[in-house]
């Protein structure tokens, strides 16, 4: 069972967004900080990183950035300021999402990026 780290300062978004994943039948992991993230990140196994751009007066570039040192695990930014985020240096996510974000999209696009790093590369 895929594993999704799931980040936002909301306590009701995050939960919803919890249970959206687990009812997709992902195992879910949740914080509610960048620091607290990056420490999740570093410390465990994650398939994807589902998260929010501002946490407080934290921003989820460091999360991004984590995310991306670990194996490349898709990232997915859930924000009502995906224009800022989107306009973030690199390292980028892979899918920003405007808050609300529609609970099927979410789910197809978490499974679309995990189906699309399980895939082997072939050469051209």
């Amino acid at each position: 069972m895929p594993k999704i780290l799931c980040v936002d300062d909301d306590p009701d978004v995050l939960a919803l967004k919890r249970t959206i994943l687990e009812q997709a039948g992902y195992e879910v992991a949740t914080c509610d900080s960048a620091e607290h993230a990056i420490r999740e990140i570093r410390n465990g196994a994650f398939d994807a990183v589902v998260t929010d751009w501002r946490l407080g007066r934290e921003r989820g570039r460091a999360i991004v950035e984590a995310a991306k040192a670990q194996s490349a695990v898709p990232v997915v930014v859930v924000s009502g300021f995906v224009s800022e985020a989107f306009q973030a240096a690199e390292p980028m996510a892979d899918i920003y999402l405007e808050k609300p974000a529609d609970p099927r999209e979410l789910v197809q696009i978490v499974d679309a990026l995990l189906d699309a790093r399980s895939k082997p590369r072939t050469a051209d």
